[in-house]
């Protein structure tokens, strides 16, 4: 026999081998450009891999879950019982969103597992594959076994990432190889100059929140589970993500999260939730101007209801202490302090247009029916509730977040979350009234650490996760100590990036700080922000990368096409293509900072021109450091 014919054989039977050693199931995404194959190995172990373009991006990586005897789910016991495929090609119309029109497009790759040692159940892993990422989920059967989820992300190599970090920067740009211990999702990573990942999750129904880590000069990272669980009641895992697109953007105009969500909970009536911009009490408090010295109280509320809807912002949120000092188990949420003058101030806001929103702290919601509470915010007609300084373990507060926004819809309530709330999975989709969270460091109260590169930063990392409360738009900002009475340091802002960050942060309530005068202050601007008529019509990041810069396209509701711009710390000039819009010729309203504009000493100064343009234009704008633009298209 010839030597080519020994080497042929050779290669017959190493093929054969490794097919008999590993069987793989791939399901790809309907545009075929990405690509996820899980594999069984003859020892039973259970591996998945990602491809985008053709470039492997997740090597193989462990699927499964662990019993605290030390056996792996599924296992060499368990043997694939049935294959299932789907294919789901329809359109999802959200009450309110990025945009109005969502194509919900996948493929769905299900194996099903027995084990005839254990005929309670089957074990389930469900995979999607998107146009914009891919999903995989677990359903475990039901057992009595204490379990510890295995999942892994082995990268194919040493790529950049970024990193939540609560209420601080960023983490990251960091390679994967010094990661040295736990990070918190959103992880967005940048594969290839083309190839941009972001590893999240969806649908927490039960258990902790996701937390991943890994150690330093490793590639691999896996689930972070502080405690095993019993799972004895058919446990279904969240959704592991893994989004996918060629630029950060993408990342951020994605639906995946909503999508692996179920739709609106049954027996509710959503027609009742209206997204907008809300003004607030907060940072309002102390702030001067003429004769007039803005509180947290009655005569400063009812200046804020009317500007509100002078301007037609349909919401304004009072914070804490309006029911008593809000750390004290004495302050009666329903009962305490100013209660009389909020039921007289809803009534007010009703007549105007204007919805109250409430502050409820996580003590008056502990030591107070709390129930009770929200059913009686409901019955005074309020809009919504701002939800406090949660404590617990992490499992303890995601069921806690759950509870509470389900009795607010109960009530027709909308909710946001604050101060380390549990992270956004696409909840939105089941419970349109959970509008926004904190899930990011509120701008004014982090001035040790919150710089235009932060915005730049959070916005590619936190945004993905889902609607945030970052309370952008302070308009006062003079250098020097301010009149506030909380936190009265400088804003490292401009006036003209405070107002593109109100729209480039996504939020079903963009809560802005200031006081009616430093709005009416700058007239463009102020058009600016009342032309945000909510739900968005149509959203897309037009560019951006990370810690750098970002230009954001929204259209309202009115029709209108709205731009912003925000860059980090260095002073650039932006190309903004409007191939966006419709035929036809459109009027805009551009904003730029003025010519020595600069974040830390000439903060106020702005330029306004106007230009009739057309989809086939582009705009030239300039962006001074740490600065911004603001375009209307109208």
């Amino acid at each position: 026999m010839s030597v080519r014919n020994i080497f042929l054989l050779f290669i017959l039977f190493i093929g054969i081998y490794c097919n008999a050693a590993e069987k793989r199931y791939d399901v790809k995404s309907p545009n075929g450009k990405i690509q996820l194959s899980i594999s069984k190995a003859n020892s039973g172990d259970m591996t998945y891999q990602l491809s985008v373009d053709g470039k492997k991006v997740i090597a193989p990586s462990r699927l499964g879950f662990e019993t605290d005897g030390g056996e792996t789910l599924p296992s060499k016991g368990w043997k694939i019982k049935d294959i299932t495929r789907d294919k789901v090609n329809s359109i999802w119309k959200p009450i309110w969103g990025k945009r109005s029109t969502v194509p919900e497009k996948y493929n769905e790759l299900t194996l099903t597992f027995a084990n005839k040692n254990k005929p309670a159940g089957n074990l389930e892993i469900i995979a999607r594959a998107y146009n914009d990422g891919i999903a995989f989920r677990y359903v475990l059967p039901q057992s009595d076994e204490t379990v510890s989820e295995i999942t892994t992300f082995n990268f194919a190599d040493d790529y950049t990432a970024w990193y939540y970090n609560e209420e601080r920067h960023n983490i990251g740009p960091e390679l994967l190889t010094e990661t040295d211990g736990e990070r918190m999702p959103v992880m967005t990573i940048k594969a290839d100059e083309d190839i941009y990942l972001a590893v999240h999750e969806a649908c927490l129904e039960a258990g902790e929140p996701l937390k991943l880590k890994s150690e330093k000069g490793d590639r691999t990272f896996s689930v972070a589970s502080s405690t095993p669980h019993i799972w004895n009641d058919g446990y279904r895992s969240a959704w592991r993500v893994i989004f996918c697109g060629n630029k950060p953007g993408d990342l951020i105009d994605s639906h995946l999260l909503e999508l692996l969500n179920p739709g609106p909970a049954e027996g509710y009536d959503f027609s009742w939730v209206k997204p907008g911009i809300a003004l607030w009490d907060w940072r309002i408090d102390g702030a001067q101007w003429g004769d007039f010295k803005y509180t947290m109280s009655y005569p400063s509320w009812i200046k804020m209801v009317d500007f509100a809807a002078e301007q037609g912002f349909p919401y304004l949120v009072l914070d804490a202490n309006w029911y008593g000092p809000e750390f004290k188990q004495e302050s009666d949420p329903v009962n305490g302090d100013k209660a009389n003058d909020v039921k007289k101030l809803i009534q007010y806001g009703k007549q105007k247009g204007v919805g109250i929103w409430l502050y409820l702290n996580d003590v008056g919601g502990s030591h107070y029916p709390l129930e009770e509470t929200l059913k009686q915010y409901g019955e005074w007609e309020a809009a919504g509730v701002k939800y406090g300084f949660m404590t617990g373990s992490p499992e303890e507060k995601n069921i806690k977040t759950r509870h509470i926004t389900e009795t607010c819809a109960k009530h027709k309530l909308l909710v946001d979350f604050h101060d380390n709330p549990v992270h956004p999975y696409g909840q939105m989709r089941t419970f349109p009234n959970a509008i926004t969270r904190e899930y990011c460091k509120a701008q004014l109260d982090g001035h040790e650490i919150f710089y235009p590169k932060t915005f730049v930063t959070s916005v590619f990392v936190n945004m993905i996760a889902g609607p945030l409360d970052m309370n952008n738009g302070m308009f006062d900002l003079r250098k020097g100590k301010t009149t506030r009475v909380d936190n009265n340091q400088e804003v490292p802002s401009t006036v003209v990036s405070e107002a593109a960050r109100t729209l480039i942060t996504f939020s079903g309530a963009t809560v802005i700080p200031d006081i009616p005068e430093y709005y009416r202050k700058y007239p463009a601007l102020l058009r600016f922000l009342s032309a945000q008529k909510m739900p968005w019509a149509e959203s897309k990041t037009l560019d951006g990368k990370i810690g750098e810069y970002i230009v954001m396209m929204r259209q309202a509701e009115s029709g209108e096409y709205l731009i912003g711009a925000a860059t980090n710390e260095e002073e650039r000039t932006l190309q903004v293509p409007l191939h966006f819009l419709g035929d036809g010729t459109y009027k805009a309203e551009i904003v730029e900072d003025g010519d020595n504009a600069h974040y830390l000493t000439n903060r106020e100064t702005l330029k306004v021109s106007e230009k009739t343009v057309t989809r086939n234009d582009t705009l030239n704008v300039r962006l001074a450091p740490g600065g911004g633009a603001c375009i209307r298209i109208f």
